[in-house]
């Protein structure tokens, strides 16, 4: 049986008791044709509970969130085992972000996650969207770490989506503006150190499958554009992948 914890957490938290600045954000548009159904903005509201939780209560303490888990009967060994080279080479060159114990890293260094489960056809992408320009209004009002916000997704034709997706939610919005870019660009993006609009926020996207140790044509090296972890990450069909992909969800980690 699969236990919520996270779940279990944040519905002990109503809603309601938040900080306004917490409370203020439109959870039903989306675009002139499009508004969020109530399982969507529920999805919303309860990552809005979860980064309040990390963030606000705890201040980014992941041992003080793993503790959390533990006061809601969390018995699960979930610690990662560096049984074997391949994955401890991934590590060795952030043993300081991640120190290995008893030849294993302890899991409340990658606890500070959530995930969301929704069905083929709910409309998985639009709840994407929102809750980047849930992140970017939180970002501006200093609530959450001025982090760097990257989607990633593992088909050329669900970028494409996404990227239609970005192009009506900007076209329908005065307040906040997407500008979408390619991950392969971040360096150029970052060192023209534009002048951007208040209600501008950066936004980059790439081919999770495309992520790996080395950098050549379309591949590109996580550790080109680690940024010291710097980044609000949001992975697109998580659940999906074979063995080289699981190499991968620990680049994705990192």
């Amino acid at each position: 049986m699969i236990r919520l914890y996270l779940q279990n957490i944040v519905n002990s938290i109503h809603f309601e008791n938040l900080p306004q600045e917490w409370q203020d954000f439109d959870f039903v548009k989306f675009s002139d044709k499009k508004k969020l159904f109530d399982y969507q903005q529920n999805a919303l509201k309860n990552a809005v509970k979860a980064l309040f939780k990390f963030f606000y209560d705890l201040q980014g303490n992941k041992q003080a969130f793993f503790d959390l888990y533990k006061n809601n009967h969390f018995t699960e060994d979930l610690d990662l085992k560096l049984n074997g080279n391949k994955i401890r080479k991934i590590y060795e060159d952030f043993d300081k972000d991640y120190p290995v114990e008893n030849n294993k890293i302890p899991f409340f260094y990658f606890i500070n996650r959530m995930s969301f489960w929704m069905a083929t056809g709910s409309g998985k992408t639009l709840v994407i969207v929102k809750l980047i320009e849930l992140l970017a209004k939180l970002i501006q009002s200093k609530q959450i770490p001025d982090n760097e916000i990257l989607f990633l997704t593992y088909r050329e034709d669900l970028i494409e989506q996404f990227k239609h997706h970005i192009e009506e939610f900007n076209a329908c919005n005065s307040e906040i503006t997407l500008e979408l870019y390619n991950l392969k660009d971040y360096e150029k993006i970052k060192r023209e150190n534009r002048l951007s609009f208040g209600n501008t926020i950066d936004l980059f996207y790439y081919r999770s499958d495309l992520i790996s140790d080395e950098q050549k044509d379309k591949i590109v090296n996580f550790k080109n554009y680690e940024n010291n972890g710097k980044w609000f990450i949001l992975l697109d069909e998580a659940h999906k992948g074979d063995k080289e992909d699981s190499k991968r969800q620990h680049y994705y980690s990192i």
